[in-house]
């Protein structure tokens, strides 16, 4: 099993390296029949691209999304349907300088997977990233768009926003001030900060991190018992980016310092009081609002000066050259708003084959 597939019902495949030719997705199981909204589908492409604002990387990529199949429009209708046959998307990169990575062809760069992935293939591709490159990402995100169609239609809508970076946190959480920022930070004064600390980093040679939070509207029942608990199954997509390296639901971690009278939820008439469980209760959505969030880490590409190993085992000294972002966020957000989408319209069409 290589690990490139990701759902059960709503199954994506995707494919491409970073400086290879394309990156894209093969959808299996989307429904049949269903309008899909092109323009939809290109904004979403265009949150994720680089090359967007002061922060973003020097690539330029248009990241326009062709779909090769799956699609038909019927006579006398002006947008495309799904018919149902498995759709597939591709997104030519237009901006690829693999020449940037020559003198890293026999180093390996802190905080990539260059090492790693030499160890479990007995080769790597040196053309930056390869398929560990947050170049992948834009075919999630293409899929993600699909699958936001397909949620719109069960009312479910997923909304992902900045809440740290850099060590900057937002206290307030004004969602009308999400797309007045660089960062989509719903604090105003936060995201002026966090605008101040990029600029600090960036003179500095140096990446940050952060922590994006995601809500989402969800019906109750979805999930499935045990292994494929509702959390479990959102914890895998969003760990499965790379920049993740931990995702907490609801109170999260401080769940470890209330009391049990504390940290329940207490049900009344009007509704659950409280929302420490972020919306899912035995590994099934409890009809709450989905609260979520993830840890995201410093960019591993850096200006400043490193130690390092060569394939010959020695130490080394290496800048990474090549063309990168100081911090993962803003960017990241389309792609954790695509993993959640990805696995709540997995359990939504599994959740049909449950009942009656």
């Amino acid at each position: 099993m290589a690990g490139n597939t990701f759902g059960r019902v709503f199954r994506v495949t995707t494919w491409g390296e970073s400086h290879g030719t394309a990156v894209g997705a093969v959808i299996d199981g989307c429904p049949a029949g269903m309008t899909l909204d092109l323009e939809k589908l290109r904004e979403e492409m265009v949150r994720r691209r680089p090359g967007q604002g002061g922060a973003s990387s020097p690539r330029k990529e248009p990241d326009q999304v062709e779909i090769l199949s799956g699609i038909f429009t019927p006579a006398g209708e002006m947008a495309p349907r799904t018919t149902g046959t498995a759709l597939a998307l591709i997104v030519y990169n237009k901006d690829a300088h693999s020449k940037s990575y020559d003198n890293l062809r026999d180093v390996f760069r802190p905080g990539h997977g260059d090492f790693t992935y030499q160890e479990k293939y007995g080769i790597r591709d040196h053309r930056g990233g390869g398929r560990a490159s947050a170049r992948e990402t834009a075919a999630r995100v293409a899929a993600g768009a699909v699958a936001a169609q397909v949620l719109r239609h069960h009312g479910i809508t997923v909304l992902a926003y900045t809440v740290a970076l850099g060590g900057v946190r937002a206290v307030i959480r004004d969602y009308g001030e999400i797309g007045n920022n660089l960062y989509c930070c719903p604090d105003p004064e936060a995201a002026e900060r966090m605008e101040q600390r990029i600029r600090e980093v960036r003179s500095q040679g140096d990446t940050v991190g952060g922590v994006v939070e995601l809500r989402a509207s969800c019906p109750a029942g979805l999930g499935e018992p045990v292994f494929d608990k509702l959390e479990a199954d959102l914890a895998h997509g969003l760990m499965s980016i790379g920049a993740v390296k931990g995702v907490e639901f609801g109170a999260g971690f401080a769940v470890a310092d209330l009391l049990g009278s504390e940290n329940n939820d207490s049900m009344l008439k009007e509704g659950f009081a409280s929302n420490n469980a972020g919306g899912i209760l035995a590994g099934i959505s409890s009809g709450q609002e989905l609260v979520i969030r993830v840890a995201v880490k410093p960019i591993p590409s850096i200006a400043a000066e490193q130690w390092t190993i060569n394939r010959a085992g020695e130490e080394v000294k290496i800048k990474v050259g090549g063309r990168h972002d100081i911090s993962a966020i803003p960017r990241i957000i389309p792609v954790c708003e695509a993993m959640v989408r990805l696995t709540l319209v997995d359990h939504l069409l599994r959740q049909r084959c449950s009942r009656l």
